[in-house]
């Protein structure tokens, strides 16, 4: 049996290790997943590369909605495990499980009758539409599994339970990863599908990811309880699950938001430019699961020592996850910068995608020094229920900074302008995030 970890009494140090590395684990198997499925389709063709592109922030759509809720049930839980409020923190599980149904319904509908246009605005082109088509609307009914994975996930780590969180996304990512070649190019007694089987693939995964979140959360050593009686809607529960949720749901619409504007600019330069984009956006996506890893991990320490009013405690627990992320952040972007070739060569042997894709990555990696403590303090925002100051932070660094220099410096620069976009967007963003952080941290200095 699994044992809980104590939020209240572990040493710091060992407690940012024991919650941040299940979830480490977990975002790396993610972007490992993610690779794998842009190496199988880039051999298949770059067309197939470049719809997959313009699919992903669709998919981020479905993950902000997923995350965005699990961020907000798992603050205001923690904060009500901390507070002793026990009663409160396991109606939360019935309400995760009736949202996931309610919101994955809607999202099938949606694409079921607006695809085209739906993909047309994300930026696909007349070549690579059908391939979109074909992908986007059998992935679209992973989305109700995909919500209560990632909703109970955020539930599991409250509770001191990271390592059951970290077992569905292992159990996702390996299934995904098993059945992306085989249905992808047909390997034995499965059908060559080509980018459809890529999806058939990501669905599959979600649905058994599903099943193994339902049975961690009926364990008997689970705090939560998934009984009927709390499957019905409860609003003041579900209004505070948002209060820190939805801020939480536009930040990663942002992030979709933004790779729309990127697919839209950088498609004036071609189908190659989507792909590159596509190889940059998960190997760059490696290094940041890891930190977001480590900001999920210390998110429930953070609501935790609120509810528990253990101040002196919040603040040193943010410092040391802060210090980590760092580190990781610097040793990963030297060593990125020094082998990019390598790493987009593992990926296309396309001289002209290698012209592209390499020095995207070598410019773009510049960013994640800044984009570590950025990623704790936002973590830290939602941690303590302030979402919409996270929201407020992320809408500054990503549509009042990125769009616009996105837009100028390809315009006056072309492709080059725009690959530095974002490293600048980011160190002028930490400056102000760092800001706000140092002042909610003063707060708890000696209290």
């Amino acid at each position: 049996m699994i044992k809980s970890i104590n939020l209240r009494t572990e040493p710091i140090f060992t407690l940012i290790l024991k919650m941040s590395w299940p979830s480490i684990i977990a975002m790396i198997a993610m972007s490992v997943y993610n690779l794998i499925d842009t190496f199988w389709l880039a051999r298949l063709s770059s067309q197939s590369l470049a719809a997959l592109t313009i699919c992903f922030p669709i998919q981020l759509i479905f993950a902000a909605i997923g995350v965005g809720t699990g961020v907000g049930a798992g603050s205001f839980s923690a904060r009500m495990f901390g507070a002793g409020r026990v009663l409160q923190a396991q109606q939360t599980a019935g309400q995760i499980f009736s949202l996931s149904i309610f919101f994955g319904f809607i999202i099938i509908l949606c694409v079921l009758f607006f695809h085209d246009a739906i993909l047309i605005l994300f930026g696909a082109s007349q070549d690579i539409l059908p391939l979109c088509r074909d992908y986007l609307i059998i992935i679209v009914f992973s989305a109700p599994f995909l919500f209560f994975s990632m909703m109970s996930n955020s539930l599991l780590r409250v509770e001191g339970r990271p390592l059951l969180s970290m077992y569905v996304v292992l159990i996702s990512s390996i299934v995904s990863a098993i059945l992306d070649p085989l249905l992808i190019f047909g390997v034995g007694p499965f059908p060559e599908m080509g980018i459809k089987g890529a999806a058939f693939a990501a669905v599959i995964a979600q649905f058994i990811a599903c099943l193994f979140s339902i049975y961690f959360m009926q364990l008997k050593s689970s705090k939560y309880q998934l009984k009927w009686q709390y499957l019905s809607p409860d609003i003041p529960i579900i209004n505070s699950i948002y209060a820190t949720g939805f801020p939480s749901i536009v930040i990663n619409l942002i992030v979709s938001f933004l790779l729309i504007i990127y697919n839209h600019i950088l498609s004036q330069f071609g189908s190659l430019t989507l792909a590159a984009l596509g190889i940059f956006f998960r190997v760059n996506a490696l290094v940041t699961m890891v930190l977001f890893g480590i900001g999920f991990g210390l998110m429930p320490i953070v609501g935790f020592s609120d509810g528990a009013k253990l101040h002196i405690r919040l603040r040193k627990s943010v410092l040391v996850a802060l210090k980590v992320a760092t580190i990781f952040a610097t040793v990963s972007s030297i060593l990125l910068f020094i082998f990019a070739d390598t790493i987009v060569a593992c990926f296309t042997k396309d001289p002209a995608l290698l012209a592209i894709a390499t020095p995207a990555l070598r410019i773009n990696i510049l960013a994640l020094v800044f984009t570590a403590p950025t990623i704790i303090f936002i973590n830290m925002f939602m941690g303590l229920g302030k979402g919409n100051l996270a929201m407020f932070l992320l809408f500054f660094r990503d549509i009042i900074l990125l769009t616009p220099l996105l837009i100028v410096l390809s315009s006056w620069k072309g492709l080059l302008g725009a690959w530095f976009a974002l490293p600048i967007a980011n160190f002028i963003a930490f400056f102000v995030v760092l800001f706000w952080a140092n002042r909610e941290l003063r707060r708890f200095g000696n209290n």
